[in-house]
């Protein structure tokens, strides 16, 4: 029995580590159950006692300390300082891919005293030994370097030629292309429409800050979240703004691919994506929304103060037995700065305004002539806007050929800028005009659509704000007034100016 623990003892300890650097590789022969297997059949074959296997299924970047098996692998030797462990490779590129961190981590695990054996390769500890053993590595991270390389330029040949290569964008999933050739963004819905919705509604002011846009998303069930909390984080919604893809065009800066069309279906049009890259330019100093915005206070920051003209705040404040709402001013150097004015009394006094908003019978009959008169003329506009689009089309076409031949007889990197900068932007203007000069005239279906929404609109505004929900009572306030209504204390609620479609 002594003389059976004394041979055990005897007997070398292993480690075995084992890694794929995809999910496709982890299942087929080259995937983790086929390394291990062939790793304990070389262990036996030395006489090794195999102690445990170290699985990683993730590139870690060329880093092996990225990687939680080979940590585990490491911490496990520390843990046992005074035992000498042999670690085996399947292969020697599952080592490393890279000189510098294959050097790395053969210091790492010198310090640990454990030796180190591969299955195709027997490292020696000779200058040629060493020699040969760096040719191989750098030969791996030679592999390594190229693979990116073909890969990358595969990727770059695809969005040259519209496809979209990166991550599908939240709205959009990938499907294989039909007749082969990879993959092409479709629509995801709901998603898609959500993300139309939000995209369309900073673009024409019904969102006139990026704020109101991350709370209309972070409202819908079926935008992903970034936070636990069902919050998104701002830099999402920037992103989502510029992102030229839900445009149906395709760019890839990093790899000199300009703004192109794409293969997939836009969400908008070129048009909206431009204005919404206008709206972010020229709002970069816009303040914020409100964060702490609340639907039991709809007429904050609209309702305006008589004394002052500044918007009113509203909040909840607590009594010695229950919460009471009020509105109050709470400008600096306003006479009326935290005079409490009681929620009821303020929106009973704006209700009576919204409710007075209801023209005659016989106005309709003219607003629905004015909308006919208006909307022939309209009509007629725009043809004669498409002639002028086309022919600013050309110009744009002619342009850009110009400014090409100035490009490839500049031998000046500063010019040559200066002149990629305006082709871009001659680019982007094509695109809008083509998308304008090939835009359908409205149908007669339209128009009856229209003057039914805007004519519900007329009969009562006080019932659509009534019923609906904070975004569409915003809405109404934005339609209803140009200029918010001011409330003074003595006098109640005191309106300005109305939009003019609603004085009829």
């Amino acid at each position: 029995m002594q003389d059976t623990d004394t041979h055990i003892k005897d007997v070398p300890s292993a480690l075995i580590y084992c890694r794929v650097s995809s999910g496709k590789q982890r299942i087929e022969g080259s995937g983790l159950e086929s390394q291990e297997q062939r790793c304990r059949a070389y262990a036996e074959s030395k006489g090794y006692n195999v102690e445990m296997v170290f699985p990683d299924d993730v590139s870690g970047a060329g880093d092996f300390m990225k990687r939680p098996g080979m940590r585990a692998l490491l911490a496990y030797l520390d843990a046992q300082p005074d035992r000498r462990y042999v670690v085996i490779f399947d292969d020697l590129k599952r080592f490393a891919r890279d000189i510098e961190r294959h050097l790395q981590l053969r210091r790492e695990f010198a310090a640990r005293s454990a030796t180190v054996e591969c299955l195709n390769f027997q490292f020696e500890d000779t200058p040629e030994g060493q020699f040969i053993e760096s040719i191989i590595a750098a030969q791996g991270q030679l592999e390594r370097e190229q693979n990116r390389r073909q890969v990358l330029q595969k990727m770059k040949a695809r969005v040259e030629n519209g496809f979209w290569v990166f991550r599908a964008p939240v709205g959009y999933k990938h499907v294989p292309a039909k007749g082969g050739g990879g993959k092409v963004l479709v629509p995801d819905e709901p998603l898609a429409s959500v993300v139309r919705e939000a995209l369309e509604g900073y673009a024409y002011g019904r969102f006139t800050t990026q704020s109101e846009v991350k709370r209309f998303l972070e409202s819908d069930p079926h935008f992903p979240k970034d936070r636990k909390d069902g919050t998104l984080r701002p830099m999402t919604i920037t992103r989502l703004l510029k992102k030229v893809a839900y445009a149906g065009y395709v760019e890839a800066p990093k790899w000199g691919v300009s703004v192109r069309e794409g293969q997939h279906e836009g969400l908008i049009s070129f048009e909206t994506y431009q204005r919404i890259q206008d709206n972010l330019e020229g709002r970069k100093r816009a303040p914020a929304a409100r964060a702490d915005y609340h639907v039991d206070f709809p007429l904050r920051g609209f309702v305006a103060c008589n004394c002052c003209g500044n918007a009113m705040t509203a909040a909840w404040s607590t009594g010695m037995t229950k919460r009471y709402p009020y509105y109050r001013c709470e400008t600096r150097g306003c006479e009326e700065k935290s005079k409490c004015i009681p929620r009821a009394k303020l929106e009973d006094g704006f209700e009576a305004i919204l409710r007075s908003l209801a023209p005659s019978k016989k106005l309709f009959e003219i607003v629905r002539v004015i909308f006919a008169d208006v909307w022939e003329m309209r009509s007629q506009q725009v043809r004669t806007q498409q002639t002028e689009w086309k022919l600013q089309l050309k110009e744009a076409e002619k342009q850009i050929e110009e400014l090409l031949d100035r490009l490839v007889d500049t031998d000046t990197r500063t010019v040559a800028k200066k002149l990629e900068e305006r082709i871009d932007k001659l680019e982007r203007d094509k695109f809008v005009l083509a998308e304008k000069a090939s835009k359908p005239m409205p149908t007669k279906a339209r128009l009856e659509e229209c003057m039914e929404l805007a004519l519900k609109f007329l009969s009562s505004p006080w019932s659509i704000y009534k019923n609906g929900s904070y975004a569409v009572k915003q809405t109404v306030l934005k339609l209803a007034f140009a200029e918010p209504p001011r409330y003074c204390r003595i006098n109640g609620m005191e309106l300005l100016k109305l939009r003019s479609l609603s004085r009829c």
